[in-house]
């Protein structure tokens, strides 16, 4: 049962508290965390949301992925953490599509991407209406 929700792309300046709130609107949430660098204690713009029943996490992945909040959309997936997956090579990427990856995949020269992280699939791409046809994110 998954509970847990990975939330990238929060504004630098969210606090748990705001994450806290903003999430708490959709169901109980059991913890918040807005992940810091160690040194300067600055958001490195990502953070997770935790809830005790699968169906608030599924509702607030269905309600806030790809909504601003504060002003930046926010991208949410859910946060597998069990040993296993991490030791199976499967992974979710997210890639910006900018001008550049689109001149570049054009000229057939994004192939250096695919040799480090392997193939993916068309189907996997998932436009964002809030960037349109500049930026898009992909979920492979």
């Amino acid at each position: 049962m998954l509970t847990s929700l990975y939330v990238g792309d929060p504004d630098a300046s969210i606090t748990d508290e705001q994450l806290f709130q903003t999430f708490s609107q959709v169901a109980h949430v059991a913890s918040v965390r807005v992940c810091r660098d160690l040194a300067t204690g600055r958001s490195i713009s990502y953070g997770y949301v935790n809830y005790n029943n699968p169906r608030g996490a599924a509702r607030a992945l269905d309600l806030f992925n790809f909504t601003p909040l504060y002003n930046k959309p926010i991208h949410i997936m859910y946060s597998q953490r069990h040993p296993n997956f991490h030791k199976s090579g499967t992974a979710n990427i997210f890639i910006k599509e900018t001008k550049m990856f689109k001149r570049l995949k054009k000229a057939g020269k994004h192939t250096k991407m695919v040799e480090q992280f392997g193939s993916f699939d068309e189907e996997g791409l998932l436009f964002d209406d809030i960037f349109g046809e500049e930026e898009a994110s992909f979920c492979g």
